[in-house]
């Protein structure tokens, strides 16, 4: 650089300078404005270059706005603050100029060598709060001695340069905030109308054309008319009318009462909504916020539901006492089992008729877990253990208020089982005046939950049993017949467990496992002496008799064996059973087994004075239901006698 050329500065005319830039950028703004700047700035004050940065604080980084180097300008340039004559400008938050020799105060920025940099001035861009935005500065090839009147032309465009700065960063928070709330009216559930002064739309979000089944399009300009029942277009205009008049701060309200929309299809929905007031230029706006009551009342509905069947489940789980599958080698549950592979796929009704205590809800169970309908749930009903005035609301649900003591809506069993199976245990129960619903429900799919008039559909299959004759009942006139031949499409006869030979051996080894893990004790073995005695008795209460029989013999016994003398109500002394290795018990033919059960039931009237039910009555001591025991003693003709 030859000696003679003046420094920058060595002639300016500050007033020129001014006059220069001032021309020169007041018809830009933005990114623009940072260009002409910079370039202006390099004309005027006669320098090497110039530029104004971001500074971005996380990273420890400044990023140009625009650059203007060597007569050229520099696109997308960064660099890191630290090691370079920037850093005490942001730093230090003040101006810095360096007249000579900023290579050696600065060795370890490598952008000054290449640029042949004597001299610098900076000065920090603040932001209305006074934290830093950025930074201007001008780099020489020559040294720029201190001019008072020059430095003070560079602050007066670096607070030009910050106040663009600080209006376009202001701009991108507009753009920003007007993003987050576009996209937060767009991903609300709820459905959001915005209305003129004349009740209008002037806005319409998805969740708002789902619920009316509308494009927004077609609704903008026009009047809420068909989107609302006459009666919900009246309580919105009131609520308007009454905003109008209150302070702001307070121009909303929730819409209480009724409040209905309208579907494109037509079809009314109850509705929740809130309606507030704002203004833009003196005009008045209204947002309307509203809800379909019928997906929170679904969503109720469900919840209700998942908590009765759970409740359901639980108390199903808390009666298994024993084996909860089928358990036999007989021919007879060979023949049961084949059937029920048969009809498990198909969606036919079933009725499973067997004297009490076979096993019948089992075999619904396993009819139920093997078909299509496994993932959803079997719900159980004891026709003969629920009252008769209750008996409808339990079958079908009931509304609020359909009777004293209907507090609250609740859904039926039917309903609980949508899509999977209802058991109905002990169907020849059922009041004559309710088969016909159930008939309704047999071959149309649908019923009236009670006090409502609305029909609901429901895909069911029903698993029927019974202990009962029931072609006696309908000539009796208990039982229709419309509803027997709509149940009886695939019966299943469960044999009683006389009938099952070897499968009483089987199925006392399985409760014993199963009851004597529950009662934390050993699992015994059962004797050769007392095998025979479990296939000698006739086992009037079946499967629920043989395992209240093994719960008793495990309370008793003491040692590695089961102690059945005493748990059956007619053993005798134990050497009067012949052993296994002996053959035999002798008792083979029915009519043999069936004067043994009459005279177990006779010894146990005996012994209990002719009571039959009670703590102290025969049932209990023979392990039966008090029905069932009444039922065999009617059969048997025995009568009771004190």
């Amino acid at each position: 650089m030859p000696e003679s050329e003046p420094p920058p500065f060595h002639s300016l005319d500050e007033d020129h300078a001014l006059r220069t830039i001032l021309e020169g950028t007041s018809a830009e703004t933005g990114e623009r404005f940072f260009g002409v700047l910079v370039e202006n700035l390099v004309q005027a004050l006669g320098v090497y270059g110039a530029w104004v940065t971001e500074y971005l604080e996380d990273a420890g980084r400044l990023r140009s706005l625009a650059m203007f180097l060597g007569g050229k300008r520099i696109e997308h340039y960064e660099y890191v603050v630290a090691g370079t004559p920037c850093e005490p400008v942001i730093e230090e938050d003040r101006l810095i100029h360096i007249p000579d020799r900023v290579i050696e105060l600065y060795p370890r920025d490598p952008d000054l060598p290449e640029a042949g940099a004597v001299s610098y001035i900076g000065v920090p861009l603040h932001d209305l709060d006074g934290s830093t935005l950025g930074h201007l500065a001008v780099l020489d090839n020559r040294p720029m001695p201190e001019e008072p009147r020059t430095l003070t032309v560079f602050q007066i465009f670096a607070s030009r340069a910050a106040a663009e700065l600080r209006r376009l960063r202001a701009e991108e928070d507009v753009r920003e905030r007007e993003v987050k709330l576009r996209r937060l009216v767009e991903s609300a559930m709820d459905g959001i109308v915005e209305l003129d002064s004349e009740l209008g739309v002037t806005m319409m979000n998805p969740a708002a054309e789902r619920l009316f089944g509308c494009a927004a399009g077609d609704f903008v300009g026009r009047m809420l008319d068909s989107l609302l029942t006459p009666g919900a277009r009246k309580t919105l205009a009131d609520i308007a009318q009454d905003l109008d008049g209150r302070a702001p701060g307070q121009q909303y309200e929730w819409v209480t009462g009724p409040f209905a929309g309208l579907h494109s299809s037509g079809e009314e929905f109850p509705a929740e909504a809130t309606v507030s007031r704002f203004e833009i230029h003196r005009r008045a706006f209204y947002t309307l916020i509203l809800r379909n009551v019928n997906e929170r009342v679904k969503a109720e509905k469900t919840i209700r539901s998942l908590t009765v069947e759970k409740t359901i489940l639980e108390e199903e789980l808390r009666s298994l006492g024993g084996p909860d599958r089928l358990i036999g080698e007989s021919p007879a549950m060979k023949g049961v089992i084949a059937q029920i592979e048969q009809v498990a796929d198909t969606d036919a009704t079933v009725l499973i008729t067997g004297e009490t205590g076979t096993g019948k809800e089992v075999v619904a169970r396993a009819i139920h877990d093997v078909s299509g309908r496994r993932e959803r749930p079997l719900v159980k009903v004891n026709c003969a253990a629920i009252p008769a005035a209750l008996i409808e609301s339990e079958f079908f649900g009931h509304e609020k208020g359909a009777f004293t003591g209907a507090t609250q809506q609740r859904e039926g069993r039917f309903a609980l089982a949508d899509g999977g199976t209802i058991f109905l245990d002990e169907i020849g129960e059922l009041p004559i005046d309710l088969q016909s619903k159930l008939l309704r429900v047999l071959q149309e799919g649908e019923f009236d939950p009670v006090g409502s008039s609305r029909t609901r559909k429901v895909d069911v299959r029903v698993i029927a049993a019974t202990n009962q004759d029931l072609v006696h009942e309908i000539s009796e006139r208990r039982f229709r017949e419309d509803l027997y031949y709509r149940l009886n499409v695939f019966p299943i006869h469960v044999p009683p467990l006389r009938e099952r030979g070897d499968d009483v051996v089987l199925l006392a080894g399985a409760f014993a496992e199963t009851l004597a893990t529950r009662m934390g004790q050993t699992i015994r073995t059962v004797s050769p002496g007392d095998v025979a005695r479990l296939k000698a008795h006739p086992w009037p209460g079946n499967v629920r008799e043989l395992q209240n029989v093994i719960e008793r013999a495990l309370i008793v016994s003491r040692g590695a064996e089961l102690e059945l003398i005493g748990a059956l109500p007619s053993a005798g002394p134990r050497e009067s059973v012949p052993a296994e290795s002996e053959g035999p018990s002798g008792i083979q033919t029915a009519q043999e087994l069936q004067e043994l059960e009459r005279a177990n039931i006779v010894r146990a009237l005996e012994t209990t004075s002719g009571r039959v039910s009670g703590e102290q009555g025969a049932a209990r001591l023979l392990g039966m239901n008090p029905s069932t025991l009444s039922s065999r003693m009617r059969a048997l003709g025995i009568k009771r006698t004190s």
